[in-house]
């Protein structure tokens, strides 16, 4: 029979239900008992039957086609063949008076069980073929006159349990689609959330890196120079010093603004300074200058509206990025020149230096590096030494649909050429 819940069967029937669908041949054995003493009682009962005694064959045909029903689930077909031979036998050789329509029962139940387990057009076929069978025997070998309510009733008792048993069927496919779309969207929400969890962390970690990375080099750079001069030039140590502190203050504000992002729903207020962007070139020159570095920027902006958030972060990462590789390989003394070209379409950066001060290095005997020769990276190819920062460096341009390139020039030094669209504005960051 059709599985229900606990809930439509109630709480003081929870538990029994429990154990009967646990158990499905229990259920079928008490559907089995249950359909016998109905064909009893509703032999007896008949008040057309009233003076004729229940013969022992039809005891005995009821008990096999009640006994038959056992087996429903794992043969319906057998089970309804054998309830319909049985109705037919009963019918048509009936000796103790009229036929007693009442086991057309086990029928009823072979026919809703294999109803609710096959598809529809299986069910609509079978069952007008188990209809008309039985009506017309009933008709013709039954009570008369033929269209008497009991020979009707056959066929009507045959149209409800097909009805019945594609009802449930339908029903327990409509649960089922219903579970598995659940099923699917809990999966694809999980997957989505992941998804989101992953570029977040991916944007913290870039964002972290361009941060420390810049102004650690700077810090790194100055306290060399301020231990190197501290006896013979102290004016000079108190200036590098200075510098120092102003890069760790620098790297702390951004560090804060950074982190304030993952604050959750009522934690002290992040900090709400706005993203750097071109607006503060100079300061970032300006750093790099300090320790001896020469910059030289040409800028051809032209007065075309102010540049969208993410262009804007996006661009002043890129030229902070290439700063620090030059002095990180090439050394301070390098000269640089960025050049910034922007159109109605696009904003472009070059980034070039002349590797002035770059030396071989190598590393020494006790693991400590002393030297390498200058990555000479071919359009930010991972495989070819490209770091982290040359990693964000092209996540952060391919997020904006924009194209990268970083490669060592044939006569020295290095050179970053980046293409941002500025249609990006156009999906609402401004």
């Amino acid at each position: 029979m059709d599985p229900v819940t606990p809930l439509s069967v109630g709480p003081g029937l929870a538990r029994p239900h429990r154990w009967l669908a646990a158990h499905p041949r229990a259920l079928d054995l008490l559907v089995a008992v249950g359909v016998f003493a109905f064909i009893i009682i509703g032999a007896v009962a008949n008040p057309r039957l009233r003076g004729h005694h229940i013969g022992l064959v039809f005891v005995l045909l009821a008990l096999v086609s009640s006994a038959s029903l056992v087996f429903r689930r794992h043969k319906p077909v057998t089970v309804l063949a054998i309830t319909s031979a049985i109705t037919v036998v009963e019918i048509t050789t009936s000796r103790s008076g009229p036929p007693r329509t009442a086991i057309v029962l086990g029928v009823v139940v072979a026919l809703y069980t294999l109803a609710a387990s096959t598809d529809r057009p299986t069910t609509w076929r079978v069952g007008f073929i188990t209809a008309v069978l039985l009506t017309g025997t009933a008709m013709l070998f039954g009570i008369s006159p033929w269209y008497s309510q009991e020979n009707l009733g056959i066929f009507a008792w045959a149209g409800l349990a097909a009805a019945a048993g594609d009802a449930v069927r339908s029903r327990r496919a409509y649960i089922a689609a219903i579970e598995e779309r659940a099923v699917r969207a809990e999966r694809t929400r999980e997957e989505e959330a992941r998804r989101r969890v992953a570029e977040e962390r991916l944007r913290i970690a870039r964002e972290l890196h361009d941060v420390v990375a810049h102004h650690i080099a700077l810090v790194n750079v100055q306290a060399g120079v301020a231990s190197h001069v501290m006896d013979s030039r102290p004016d000079q140590a108190k200036e590098a010093l200075a510098h120092v502190r102003e890069a760790s203050r620098s790297a702390l504000d951004e560090l804060r603004a950074t982190v304030g992002l993952l604050r959750q729903y009522g934690d002290p207020a992040a900090p709400t300074e706005p993203a750097p962007g071109l607006g503060v070139l100079d300061q970032l020159v300006e750093g790099f200058a300090r320790v001896g570095m020469r910059v030289e920027v040409d800028a051809e902006p032209r007065d075309l509206g102010p540049l969208a958030g993410s262009v804007d972060l996006t661009a002043y990462r890129v030229v902070q990025e290439a700063l620090t590789n030059v002095h990180k390989h090439a050394g301070p003394e390098a000269t640089v020149r960025i050049t910034i070209v922007r159109d109605r379409s696009a904003l472009e950066i070059t980034v070039v230096d002349d590797g002035a001060g770059a030396e071989p290095r190598t590393a020494g005997a006790s693991g400590t590096e002393v030297s390498e020769p200058r990555v000479p990276a071919a359009p930010l190819d991972d495989e070819h030494g490209g770091g982290h920062g040359l990693i964000g460096m092209r996540e952060r341009v391919t997020a904006l649909r924009g194209s990268c390139e970083a490669g060592a020039l044939p006569d020295g030094g290095f050179r970053v050429r980046v293409r941002l669209p500025l249609q990006s504005r156009m999906g609402g960051d401004s």
